[in-house]
């Protein structure tokens, strides 16, 4: 197949009009050039026939072709299920970073005692109420904070998400990093959209947008001010992202609701704005951009329990995220792409 993605819609027709149609997985491609496109579903009790088509389009004189086509009777995708995790915490009245990171810890413990898979902490946490600058508080990575939270994620045999602020030479980041449940270092990500006291202040912007891999599916993470835009979401998601891990000082809730909706990922915020203001809120937000757990009080664990492999379905559509690889736009050309 060329390396533009077709787009392969699939109906079952049964005995009363015909279902929303269906977007199968676009897998890795071979070194042949063939890809994969493949998925598993659930057929309506009286459906008598399927219909599958191949579209391809954005490319213009390209060519495609299918082979091996098949419809097989398969076991139904089993629930996979991951208990998502927030803590709704602002430091407040210690004197160095080791002391933030230790306020922390009974939360922590909270959330293992829920059995959360993944807990979610606030961003730069070694920096609320010590009255310092970016630069005096970023530490190496892998580093103190790493290092402790590491043993916590150990002991309690889950994932924790930290917002940190990095040192890398010269250069400061704000980043999230991701402990495994072994305690090791997973993986990090350095903030892309800065704020002007954020540059005021000596932060670098990054410029990745890394997916992880995890026991119970692939995590993405993004920091405070990502929010505010559809992109740095949308990057995760096209990468495979099912859950983002947002340490996320404040932003305008409705933007969470968004981010979620429009990608249909579960979005995982942990704020300090006070849940009065209504600026921001840490919580669970799902599929639709729906409030599904949220932390009311400092100092409280808001977890909900969500499936993975269970489809959102809207009106008309169907499952949207599975349309989300073919529908979206094509890249917007510059004015000097045709010269």
């Amino acid at each position: 197949m060329p390396t533009d993605q077709p787009t392969v819609a699939g109906y079952l027709r049964g005995s009363v009009g015909i279902a929303e149609t269906e977007f199968p997985s676009i897998h890795e491609s071979n070194t042949a050039g063939w890809t994969e496109v493949s998925e598993t579903y659930q057929a309506p009790s009286s459906a008598t026939q399927a219909i599958v088509e191949l579209h391809l389009r954005w490319a213009p004189e390209g060519k495609v072709c299918w082979r091996n086509i098949s419809l097989v009777e398969t076991s139904p995708n089993p629930p996979r299920k991951v208990r998502l995790a927030t803590v709704h915490f602002r430091p407040q009245g210690g004197t160095s970073a080791g002391d933030n990171r230790r306020m922390f810890e009974p939360m922590i413990a909270e959330a293992a005692r829920r059995n959360a898979d993944l807990v979610v902490l606030g961003e730069t946490l070694t920096y609320p109420g010590l009255g310092k600058a970016y630069h005096e508080l970023a530490e190496k990575i892998p580093g103190p904070s790493t290092e402790y939270f590491g043993e916590l994620a150990r002991k309690h045999d889950f994932y924790i998400v930290a917002g940190l602020l990095e040192r890398d030479g010269t250069s400061v980041y704000n980043v999230a990093v991701l402990i495994g449940p072994d305690g090791s270092l997973l993986g990090k990500y350095r903030k892309v959209c800065l704020p002007r006291g954020e540059v005021d202040g000596g932060i670098t912007p990054g410029s990745e947008y890394p997916v992880f891999s995890t026991r119970f599916g692939k995590l993405g993470m993004m920091v405070c001010y990502d929010g505010f835009f559809p992109e740095v979401a949308r990057e995760l998601t096209n990468r495979g992202a099912e859950v983002i891990a947002w340490p996320v000082w404040g932003c305008n809730p409705l933007l969470a609701r968004a981010r979620a909706c429009e990608n249909q990922v579960y979005i995982v915020s942990s704020t300090y704005e006070d849940v009065s203001t209504n600026w921001m809120i840490s919580g669970v937000f799902d599929h639709s951009g729906e409030l599904i757990a949220q932390a009311q009080c400092w100092g409280e664990v808001a977890l909900a329990e969500v499936d993975l492999n269970r489809k959102t379905r809207w009106i008309s559509l169907g499952d949207f995220k599975a349309q989300l690889p073919s529908h979206r736009p094509a890249p917007a050309k510059t004015p000097t792409d045709d010269k």
